[in-house]
C-alpha cells in the first residue's frame, strides 16, 4: 500500500493549484522524484515550507524518498528555527531561498530545478518515519512529533470514509503547510485520495468564494471571516462540505455558516500526536458545540484524576484518552523516537478535559492545564462559559481561564472583545444562563485576543 496511493498515473489534468503555480499529477510525480533523487541517504531532510506549491513537491519528494520530513514555518524566529533544525537533526533544507537554513551550517537544497525524473523509488516500509511536525511548544520547547506512514494513511483513509471524500471532490484551503490541518490532512490527504487541491495562499472570503470547491478546510477564525462577508459566504452554498478544526468553533460561528451557506459544518478533533480521532460524519447530524463520534478504528473514553474510567453520560467531564492506528510514533530524542508513558493498555492521555454522551458523541471542554477550572469544589469548562459569552450581541470574541483566588481556589475569569458593554452586564448574562458557579467573576475587556498561527487563543498569554 502506497501513502500517496493516487499519486502515479497519468492524470494530466490539474491536480495541485496554488498563487505560485499549477500542476499535473503527471508533472508533479516527475518533479518530486527529482528532488528525491537529492534526498538518497539523508537521514531527515527540513523544508522551508511557505504555503506554495514547492513546499508540496518538497514534502512529497520526501515521502518518494523514504526520508523524514520537517517542515519549517516560514516565518519562524531565529530561536524557534535553530531549535527545530537543531532539535530533529535535520541534514539539509530543502528551500529556494538561500537564506532558510540561516543561522544554520545546513546545505540548502534548491526545489525548482529543470530537470524531472521518471524513476519513482521503491515505496517505503509502512513503519518508516513519515513527518516529524513541532508542538506549539505553549508548555515548554517545541517537541519533535514523530508520524509514521501507517498512521497517516490510516488517519486519512478513515477520515476519507467519515467525509465520503472521493477523488471527485475539489479541495480547498489556505492553511500553513507546516501543521496535520494544512498539510497532513490538506494535502497528504488530497494526494492519497486523488481529489484536486486549490491552495489560496492565504484563507481569505474572497478566495474561498472563488475557488469553485466542493471540500473547503478553516479554522474558527477563518470561519468567523467568512461569516463577516456575507456574499463570499452564500457562495460556498455550492460546497459540499465545510469542515472546521484545530481549535472549537463557537456556536454562533456555526450558526452563522448555517444560515449564510445552508449547511452545517462539520467538526472534528485530533492533534499533532494522535492525528484526528473525532468527527462528524458527511452523512449523518453536526451539532454546535461538539465534534462527533471516534473514527473507524479509534477508541476513546473519559477518565477521573486518577486514571478511573467516567460514565458516558454527556455529563461527566474527565480527561480524554484515545487508542488506535493514528498514534504517533513518539517525540523524536537523539535521532530515535520516544514515547511517553501511556495509560494502561495503550491508552493515549490527550491532556484534554471532554464529556461523551450515551450516544458516542463527544464535547471537548479544552486543555486540562488551561480550560478546565476547579472552583469552589465544581468543575467547569472554559468552553462553556464561552459559549455562553458569545450568545451576548455585542460581544466577538471570549477567552476563559481560571486565575487564583484566596477561597475559592481558582475563579473564573473572562477576557472578552465586545463593543461597548459594562463587564457586570456580561457577568449577569452568563449568570442568567448558566449555574452561579460557572459565571465569570471577573470580565477584563480587552481589543483583541492573542493567538498562534493556527488561530487558536494563548491563554497562557492572558493569565496576570
Amino acid at each position: 500500500m502506497r501513502l500517496l496511493e493516487a499519486l502515479p498515473g497519468d492524470d494530466l489534468d490539474a491536480a495541485v493549484a496554488a498563487p505560485d503555480g499549477v500542476l499535473s499529477r503527471h508533472e508533479l510525480l516527475g518533479w518530486a522524484a527529482a528532488v528525491a533523487a537529492d534526498l538518497h541517504g539523508a537521514s531527515i531532510a527540513a523544508v522551508h515550507a511557505t504555503a506554495g506549491v514547492s513546499t508540496i513537491v518538497a514534502v512529497t519528494a520526501g515521502l518518494l524518498a523514504g526520508v523524514p520530513v520537517v517542515p519549517v514555518p516560514p516565518d519562524a524566529g531565529q530561536l524557534e528555527r535553530a531549535h527545530v533544525l537543531g532539535d530533529s537533526g535535520a541534514v539539509l533544507m530543502l528551500s529556494d531561498d538561500r537564506a532558510a537554513a540561516q543561522g544554520s551550517d545546513l546545505p540548502v537544497v534548491p526545489i525548482t530545478r529543470r530537470g524531472r525524473s521518471g524513476n519513482v523509488p521503491p515505496e517505503p516500509a509502512a513503519d518508516r518515519p513519515a513527518l516529524v511536525l513541532y508542538t506549539s511548544g505553549t508548555t515548554g520547547p517545541p517537541k519533535g512529533v514523530v508520524l509514521s506512514r501507517a498512521a497517516i494513511a490510516a488517519d486519512l483513509d478513515a477520515l476519507a470514509a467519515a467525509w465520503q471524500w472521493t477523488a471527485e471532490d475539489t479541495l480547498v484551503h489556505g492553511l500553513p503547510l507546516y501543521h496535520v490541518h494544512g498539510l497532513v490532512l490538506g494535502v497528504l490527504g488530497a494526494l492519497r485520495i486523488g481529489s484536486r487541491l486549490v491552495h489560496t495562499g492565504r484563507p481569505t472570503p474572497e478566495a474561498y468564494a472563488a475557488a469553485g470547491g466542493s471540500l473547503y478546510f478553516g479554522v474558527p477564525t477563518v470561519w468567523s471571516r467568512v461569516c463577516s462577508a456575507p456574499d463570499a459566504a452564500r457562495q460556498l452554498r455550492s460546497a459540499r462540505l465545510l469542515v472546521s478544526g484545530s481549535a472549537p468553533l463557537p456556536v454562533p460561528v456555526f450558526d452563522d455558516l448555517v444560515a449564510l451557506t445552508g449547511q452545517a459544518p462539520v467538526e472534528r478533533y485530533g492533534m499533532t500526536e494522535t492525528l484526528i480521532t473525532v468527527s462528524a460524519r458527511a452523512d449523518g447530524e453536526r451539532r454546535a458545540g461538539h465534534v462527533g463520534l471516534p473514527l473507524d478504528g479509534v477508541r476513546s473514553r473519559v477518565v477521573d484524576d486518577s486514571g478511573g474510567p467516567l460514565p458516558a453520560d454527556g455529563t461527566s467531564i474527565g480527561q480524554l484518552q484515545v487508542r488506535g492506528a493514528t498514534l504517533f510514533d513518539g517525540y523524536l530524542r537523539d535521532g530515535r523516537a520516544e514515547l511517553p508513558p501511556l495509560a494502561d493498555d495503550g491508552w493515549y492521555p490527550t491532556g484534554d478535559v471532554a464529556t461523551i454522551g450515551p450516544d458516542g458523541w463527544h464535547r471537548i471542554v479544552g486543555r486540562a492545564s488551561t480550560d478546565l477550572i476547579k472552583t469552589g469544589g465544581y468543575r467547569v469548562g472554559a468552553g462553556e462559559v464561552e459559549d455562553a459569552l458569545l450568545l451576548h450581541p455585542a460581544v466577538r470574541e471570549a477567552a476563559v481561564v481560571g486565575t487564583s483566588h484566596p477561597d475559592l481556589g481558582e475563579q473564573v475569569t473572562a477576557y472578552v472583545v465586545a463593543e461597548r458593554v459594562p463587564p457586570d452586564d456580561l457577568i449577569a448574562f452568563v449568570a442568567e444562563r448558566l449555574a452561579a458557579h460557572k459565571r465569570p467573576r471577573v470580565v477584563h475587556l480587552v481589543d483583541e485576543l492573542p493567538r498562534n498561527a493556527m488561530g487558536k487563543v494563548q491563554k497562557s498569554r492572558l493569565r496576570p
